[in-house]
């Protein structure tokens, strides 16, 4: 890659944004510039009224391998891991916190902070020839914040067997286990991607990002908590004007007439 190219693209389209790892001869590896690219490009689709849809993809042969090791150990600094590690924390955080979902797009090889990506994002669809691991316990570092967001998307034991054996686990098994949400022939990966944005995108705007917001919210509360909210949120969302005519048109046996653009 010369030095003048991004190490991330983006790619605006009917409320969908795309935003592509553009590091391939390092496998996507997360370079400081590519963590600060993708943090400011995560602050201003925040703000985005009219996105619908984000989809995170990578060039090359690789989805990203990770912390770029090789920049790590030009700073053998704990000062400058502990901020690296801050920032690529915040990262991952932020697209959690994204107003609408985000569907990894992944091909190839998804290991440590790479496979955080996969388990942080909303949905994720993958090639059958993908491959994923939490991997740097094989040179003595334990996957401690991938771990965060892996334990959030499998059960304990599945997620405590990749970090302690750092074996990579095919796409089959990483939707069985429920890391990503489905595996589909190689050739067909764009288009399963883009069905499930453009399905997304179908439907209500409002809805949508109310319904990302309180899920993770919930996630975090005691039981009865987790109720209270979620039934004011539903209260909320059923007086938008998009719920009441969904629900009118069910009733009416005929197709809803949503607002372009509601959000």
């Amino acid at each position: 890659m010369h030095a003048t190219e991004s190490p991330l693209l983006r790619h605006d389209q009917d409320g969908i944004t795309t935003l592509t790892l553009n590091r391939p001869q390092q496998f996507n590896a997360l370079s400081e510039g590519m963590l600060e690219a993708l943090q400011t490009q995560l602050d201003q689709l925040a703000h985005d009224e009219n996105l619908r849809c984000v989809i995170l993809a990578a060039q090359g042969r690789a989805f990203c391998a990770g912390h770029d090791l090789r920049e790590m150990r030009a700073t053998p600094e704990q000062a400058y891991y502990r901020q690296l590690f801050e920032r690529c924390s915040r990262l991952m955080q932020s697209l959690r916190a994204l107003p609408v979902p985000i569907i990894a797009r992944v091909q190839g090889l998804a290991t440590a902070a790479g496979c955080q990506l996969v388990a942080s994002c909303d949905l994720a669809v993958a090639s059958d020839s993908a491959r994923f691991a939490v991997s740097g316990i094989n040179v003595g570092l334990f996957c401690s914040t991938p771990a965060v967001a892996l334990t959030r998307n499998l059960p304990i034991k599945r997620a405590f067997e990749m970090l302690v054996t750092g074996k990579f686990i095919d796409a089959a098994t990483a939707a069985q286990w429920g890391l990503i949400n489905q595996a589909v022939p190689d050739p067909q990966l764009e288009q399963a991607v883009q069905a499930l944005a453009r399905d997304i995108c179908s439907k209500p705007g409002i809805s949508i990002r109310r319904g990302k917001a309180m899920l993770y919210r919930q996630q975090m509360m005691a039981l009865p908590d987790a109720y209270a909210h979620a039934a004011e949120v539903m209260a909320c969302n059923i007086m938008d004007a998009e719920a009441m005519e969904g629900i009118d048109a069910f009733l009416e046996k005929r197709a809803p007439r949503w607002h372009a653009g509601a959000h």
